[in-house]
């Protein structure tokens, strides 16, 4: 309990002294708040661009895997499209057999995509991201609906003309009405709207938008467009199952798979590519750690000039009540009792201006940026305390060991 006293009265001097001298104590936390501002803002804005920026990948699933005929990434150092070109189109033929053979997948799919232009009356819409999908495409992605409902097992087995819409399609063709049940064009077909997907907004990037997409059965798709082998090439998706092998197995046993379907030899190389949704994502991950760490060089500047100034105030501070300590200890003070003074003194001139840069940067994420939305997070706010309390700590120790080290006698005969 007599410690605990102590340590009480040793943080009732220190901020007493910070009181006593309160302009020093806001021109010294002046360094600090602009250390930790500019650390917080920085990571405050990085976790907020990566945030947006793979919430704009949204659209290629989560724990998904995809055979494409081109791969998101190379190993080579030029990316050798003049060789994926070549490869042949997944087909229709090849859903089905993956479909029904792959045991390591939860759900397996076939898509394909063009841009087209859509119309109803004398409204239309042009670059519309137009996608034919199978009945398993929602047991695959999400399909977020406003209003309306999914294809039913009818619709897509025979390939009925019915269209789920985006709201920018919806009010471009559709002003001041209820789309659901109305009847458009694509492609000079009539098609009948029964689902409106739930808006999405403006993204960062040029990514496809459910704002601006049409979705139709494969089927009715295939009716519009040339698809398959010799046409336009489908991409055929599967969802891993979620256990501690994940996409791994899969991976391997669809490799198998189509090896086999596709004929080809031992020595021969995959005429095929398995594109995950995490190549994007660790890609995005590993530039902003660059980021995140040039964040860290430039706060890193300004907390030390902080430091600098903290430890300047704080040998001021102890030459200037050096007879004080010196009276202390004549009446019995201990050496951490006279440390602690200091060291809090410290802590807190380096906290203030650590929890001042936070409010700072709190204040920063009201301001409108368009489509990114700024969050401080809890993590940066814990960052931001945590590492101006070590810069206390790192400024205040060696003027606090001084103080306590002090000879009581030569302290009180100093002016």
């Amino acid at each position: 309990m007599k410690v605990i006293k102590l340590i009480w009265e040793s943080l009732r001097f220190a901020l007493q002294a910070l009181r006593s001298n309160l302009t020093r104590t806001i021109l010294s936390l002046l360094g600090v708040t602009v250390g930790i501002f500019s650390i917080i803002v920085v990571f405050t804005l990085v976790d907020s661009l990566e945030k947006n920026i793979k919430s704009s990948f949204n659209f290629l699933g989560n724990n998904v895997m995809t055979i494409d005929k081109f791969s998101y990434s190379s190993d080579e150092a030029e990316y050798p499209w003049w060789k994926y070109f070549r490869r042949p189109n997944n087909t229709y033929l090849e859903y089905t057999f993956l479909r029904d053979n792959l045991r390591n997948a939860s759900a397996t799919t076939i898509f394909a995509d063009a841009n087209t232009t859509v119309q109803h009356g004398s409204n239309s819409f042009s670059g519309s991201n137009l996608k034919g999908v199978a009945l398993t495409y929602k047991d695959v992605y999400d399909v977020p609906l406003g209003s309306g409902r999914f294809f039913t097992e009818l619709e897509i087995s025979s390939a009925r003309n019915v269209v789920i819409i985006g709201t920018k399609i919806a009010s471009t063709l559709f002003p001041n009405q209820e789309p659901l049940g109305k009847e458009m064009k694509i492609r000079g077909q009539k098609f009948f709207v029964i689902g409106l997907f739930e808006e999405e907004g403006e993204a960062l990037f040029d990514f496809p938008s459910k704002d601006e997409a049409c979705m139709i059965p494969y089927g009715a798709f295939s009716k519009i467009y040339n698809v398959g082998r010799y046409g336009m090439g489908p991409s055929i998706a599967m969802k891993g199952k979620e256990d501690d092998t994940g996409l791994i197995a899969l991976e391997n046993e669809v490799t198998g798979l189509l090896r086999a379907r596709r004929g080809l030899k031992p020595t021969q190389d995959n005429d095929f590519s398995l594109n995950k949704s995490e190549f994007i994502m660790n890609a995005i991950g590993s530039i902003f750690d660059v980021i995140s760490g040039a964040g860290w060089v430039i706060g890193g500047f300004s907390i030390l000039v902080g430091g600098f100034g903290i430890a300047n105030i704080m040998f001021v501070s102890v030459k200037e009540r050096t007879n004080i300590i010196g009276i202390q200890k004549s009446l019995g003070a201990k050496n951490y009792f006279i440390l602690y003074q200091f060291l809090f003194e410290a802590m807190f001139l380096s906290l203030i201006g650590g929890i001042t840069g936070i409010i700072l940067v709190y204040l920063i994420t009201f301001i409108p940026l368009g489509t990114l939305v700024l969050t401080l997070s809890i993590k940066n706010i814990i960052l931001g305390l945590g590492v101006s309390s070590l810069i206390g700590i790192v400024s205040g120790i060696v003027p606090a060991v001084l103080a306590a080290r002090l000879d009581p006698v030569e302290a009180i005969r100093s002016t």
